[in-house]
């Protein structure tokens, strides 16, 4: 697909799926995220994780993707209900946008079974196209807005000094117990064990394959991954990973950098996406992801690109909070550069801008409506260098039209509540103390917002 037909594409797919309902999503068929450590899964990354009963794996491990919970909502969908957990599309509509179900059911792996999803459409083994996997939590970073869930660095911090002093408590370690645990790399886990029965199954229909964390690159399943599809190539696969770009360990740096060669090289797949996770410039960025060497990030970004020079393209996910907002044109400037070095045939550099939802004191919509002002002006930059005269350096229709999405999101939900406010305040003050930063001295612009937030 063409990405200057991405809007065309989401349009044809809405007409399609007034066919069946107001409301149908072939993304709640053909996309899955599994989180393996604690057997959580979601469709796309908007609806919270609901936990998968390992009971049946062992008979039907596509379990891993048609819990009960998902064929309710799928049977809601074809009603024309609106599932409560697919609520930021429904925001998103709301507003009067196209929102991600409408853009997802576009691509070309969701609306390739649109016929056989009309046809049988509450299936307990069907196989999903685009599949993301969380193997273990294994991670070197302490991002603001993570969890002992998804990083075991985190894990550390809450078991010396407990939970951040929020109302109500948050990432408290009594919640990350039990069911809620993380299943370590060291014991069976009967997630883990299901997907590699599941696999061959699965590979033969993928489309999208995407590993994130925790950190891939910390994580064996990762590199056997890598392995297989080594040993059985898959020309019409689209190979995607979600880095920090930023490994504890240079060696499996090389090891990784070494292997991803050799897929594309060698042909392995149709391409390869290494997603990188950056959320700001510089020293805010290191704020954010605590742990983050941001300057080491750029130079491993250019040395994946430079190394690799074909059958790959990297794409910054910048998960957009308001800590990200000031300095986001920085960012955009360098993604810029970068386009200018390394595309010259096709576009190697991308990027994409989710809004964080949880939790509430780091979203956007908290800030001042002076901020607005700063996210417009980025947009007006983006537009300055768009067009097709601007060849594969300038942005593209889609990714502005995500930034003015955002914007329209922020205004209709903009949000002033004293809570959120004192937690802000309180969560990074304590982020301070433990972790020997300083708030004021890295995000200075943000003093008056700062102080409105200690005295709420």
């Amino acid at each position: 697909m063409k990405q200057s037909d991405y809007k065309s594409d989401a349009m044809v797919a809405q007409k399609k799926l007034e066919e069946i309902s107001p409301t149908m999503c072939l993304a709640k068929w053909n996309q899955v995220s599994l989180h393996l450590p604690t057997g959580l899964t979601n469709s796309c990354y908007h609806p919270p994780l609901h936990k998968i009963d390992p009971t049946n794996l062992v008979k039907n491990p596509a379990e891993l993707h048609n819990t009960p919970e998902k064929l309710n909502q799928r049977q809601q969908m074809l009603n024309g209900e609106r599932p409560e957990g697919c609520s930021y599309c429904w925001n998103i509509e709301d507003t009067d946008e196209m929102s991600d179900r409408h853009y997802r059911s576009g691509e070309p792996w969701a609306i390739q079974d649109f016929e056989s999803i009309k046809d049988k459409p509450i299936d307990s083994g069907w196989t999903p196209r685009y599949v993301e996997v969380n193997f273990n939590n294994a991670c070197n970073l302490k991002c603001s807005y993570c969890s002992p869930q998804f990083s075991t660095t985190w894990g550390k911090e809450t078991a010396v000094y407990g939970q951040y002093p929020t109302s109500p408590p948050h990432n408290a370690p009594e919640h990350f117990m039990g069911r809620r645990r993380p299943i370590p790399n060291r014991e069976d886990n009967p997630y883990v064990t299901a997907f590699w029965k599941w696999w061959p199954t699965l590979y033969k229909n993928l489309k999208h394959f995407r590993m994130t964390g925790g950190e891939p690159m910390m994580d064996n399943n990762t590199y056997k991954v890598f392995q297989y599809i080594i040993d059985h190539p898959k020309s019409d696969l689209h190979l995607n990973i979600t880095s920090n770009m930023c490994p504890p360990d240079k060696k499996l740096k090389n090891k990784y950098f070494d292997m991803c060669k050799r897929i594309c090289l060698e042909e392995k797949v149709e391409h390869l996406m290494q997603f990188v996770s950056v959320d700001a410039y510089g020293k805010k960025a290191e704020y954010i992801r605590n742990g983050l060497d941001f300057n080491y990030m750029l130079d491993n970004v250019d040395e994946f690109l430079e190394r690799i020079p074909v059958r790959n393209s990297i794409t910054f996910i910048i998960t957009y909070n308001n800590l990200s907002v000031t300095s986001l044109g920085d960012l955009l400037r360098d993604i810029k550069l970068l386009r200018e070095k390394f595309s010259h045939t096709y576009q190697r550099v991308w990027f994409d801008i989710p809004l964080l939802r949880q939790p509430a004191w780091q979203q956007i919509t908290l800030l001042p409506e002076s901020y607005q002002e700063i996210h417009q002006a980025n947009i007006n930059y983006m537009k300055d260098y768009s067009g097709s005269e601007e060849g594969f350096d300038g942005f593209k229709d889609f990714e502005i039209q995500k930034m003015e999405r955002n914007l329209a999101y922020w205004r209709k939900e903009k949000t002033d509540l004293t809570q959120n406010k004192k937690n802000f305040y309180a969560f990074f003050k304590e982020h301070d103390r433990r972790r020997g930063t300083n708030f004021l001295n890295t995000f200075p612009e943000m003093e008056e917002f700062w102080v409105e937030c200690k005295n709420a």
